[in-house]
């Protein structure tokens, strides 16, 4: 399970580090035009990017954060929860200072910047972060692979929003995704490793 989420984790890390010092390339230009002629405008895709919306994941946050304190009194759960979407969140607010890449000229665009695409980096952040907590209460296979699918699919079509409403480019989104893999790769890998420390105490 480790070298999955190690390799997982360095495989995005990877894919992100080209696109951060590719996506001006004609290559990546060309993609970002033809992606957004695919789905710019596309209302119902639009719709998704309330899920990303920072008052919604911050909702999601406080209640996954009374669920796992209140009612399962796991702390380390709670911890997880803040490593990923918190200070995921200060982690894409840093790289975009870092990147500066100026979002798509429409009317009335956004002023910040646009590298990587805050939606598709938290979105994939608290949907996995919310599977991943799921999953680990049930022994069930089959309810595992729904909530680990119904994460991936929502995750997509909220970084994939920010494309039909023409706030981000393409690139952007799946920097976001590759970004957010990798800094839930990090943590799952600490929370692995701390359950290891946890459980070998308790022996």
């Amino acid at each position: 399970m480790n070298n999955r989420i190690i390799l997982a984790g360095i495989i995005t890390f990877v894919l992100f580090l080209i696109l951060r010092y590719t996506y001006d390339s004609p290559l990546f230009e060309s993609f970002d035009e033809n992606m957004q002629l695919l789905v710019g405008g596309n209302r119902f895709i639009g719709i998704f990017h309330y899920l990303g919306e920072m008052k919604f994941i911050i909702f999601i946050t406080l209640v996954l954060l009374l669920w796992l304190w209140l009612k399962l009194h796991h702390y380390r759960g709670m911890l997880l929860v803040i490593l990923t979407i918190p200070m995921g969140f200060l982690l894409n607010q840093l790289v975009k200072r870092w990147v500066e890449r100026p979002r798509p000229e429409i009317e009335n665009q956004l002023k910040t910047f646009s590298f990587p695409s805050g939606h598709a980096m938290l979105g994939i952040l608290y949907l996995l972060t919310i599977a991943y907590l799921l999953s680990e209460r049930t022994h069930d296979e089959k309810k595992k692979w729904w909530y680990w699918i119904g994460a991936i699919l929502i995750a997509f079509f909220v970084g994939l929003s920010r494309v039909a409403e023409s706030r981000h480019f393409a690139t952007d989104v799946i920097a976001g995704w590759c970004l957010g893999i990798t800094w839930l790769c990090i943590c799952i890998y600490w929370y692995k490793h701390k359950e290891k420390g946890h459980t070998g105490m308790k022996r």
